[in-house]
């Protein structure tokens, strides 16, 4: 019997998922399966991953999409593993993720952990990084904010623990994953592992990039949870997001959008980001940026470099 179950949702995205299907199989020292759910993909996703004929790997078809979450779900059903854990099809896994967390679990007895992250462009060249907020910050913010870095990629959990809160909620298409750490710390705070073990990447195709969506969504988590949302974060994300994908005078109105929730600062990112671009000044390093600098990236980099092969 596999110790881990790994989720992987998909659909239509073959080239990706074969990237994050092949860090999952390189997990050390952990008896695992890998359920790949086939969202009604159409490009050829489940016969690739069939092909493989790896006795460690099964496909999940559903003839009719369920969405990310409901995927997810669908996933959790068919696992047989002890312990849960969710890779999205974007992104990419350290070969000790797994056996790291595990340990991590069983030294502090909880039931569902995270680990530190670097974000990375689609061809896995390290954007950013830095190490994650504590277990105890963790369980202090996620009543503001998403603080777990890198979201359903990070998250390993009790299948017990998952079993009794209940599944993803369908209805949530963009906050599905802080609806269940919510839910998750209820039940008691995770552990974490202060080590990049998660590379995710940023792309175009990012869902998260759905603004408009994403902020209806706030409300529902608020009133759900009884939690005050930290909008003023939420505003600068999404500002930097859209500043760093050329659309300006988005970014503009959502920097507008914090300076009303009371990020007064926001005020001088505006106008930087209206500057003309040749007159605009380097913008400064975020902190997870200017973290590269002492080997957080660089240990990154040295686990990523044997999968950049498969990224042309």
């Amino acid at each position: 019997m596999p110790e881990v179950s790994v989720i992987i949702p998909t659909r239509d995205r073959r080239d990706r998922v074969r990237l994050a299907l092949r860090s999952a199989l390189a997990q050390r020292d952990v008896r695992f399966e890998v359920l790949v759910v086939d969202d009604a993909s159409s490009d050829g996703t489940g016969a690739m991953v069939s092909a493989l004929a790896d006795p460690r790997v099964r496909v999940v078809r559903n003839d009719i999409s369920l969405g990310e979450s409901g995927a997810r779900n669908r996933g959790v059903d068919e696992a047989a593993g002890d312990w849960i854990a969710f890779l999205d099809d974007d992104d990419v896994w350290a070969p000790n993720k797994l056996v790291l967390q595990l340990e991590a679990l069983r030294t502090t007895g909880r039931e569902w952990a995270y680990g530190g992250d670097v974000v990375v462009d689609s061809d896995l060249n390290v954007l950013s990084g830095s190490p994650p907020p504590s277990p105890i910050h963790v369980a202090k913010l996620l009543v503001r904010y998403n603080a777990i870095p890198s979201g359903a990629s990070n998250v390993i959990v009790s299948s017990k623990l998952l079993a009794s809160v209940g599944p993803f909620d369908p209805a949530l298409l963009r906050t599905p994953d802080w609806d269940m750490w919510l839910r998750l710390l209820r039940e008691g705070p995770p552990a974490g592992v202060r080590k990049p073990l998660v590379a995710n990447c940023v792309h175009a195709g990012n869902a998260s990039r759905d603004m408009n969506m994403m902020f209806r969504e706030l409300d529902v988590i608020a009133a759900r949870h009884g939690i005050h949302v930290d909008r003023a974060k939420h505003y600068r994300w999404a500002a930097w997001s859209l500043r760093a994908d050329g659309h300006r005078a988005q970014a503009v109105r959502y920097y507008a959008h914090a300076v009303m929730a009371g990020d007064l600062t926001s005020i001088a990112r505006a106008m930087v980001t209206l500057m003309p671009p040749r007159s605009r000044q380097r913008p400064r390093m975020t902190p997870r940026q200017a973290h590269g600098r002492d080997g957080w990236t660089d240990q990154a980099r040295a686990w990523l470099e044997p999968f950049k092969a498969d990224t042309g």
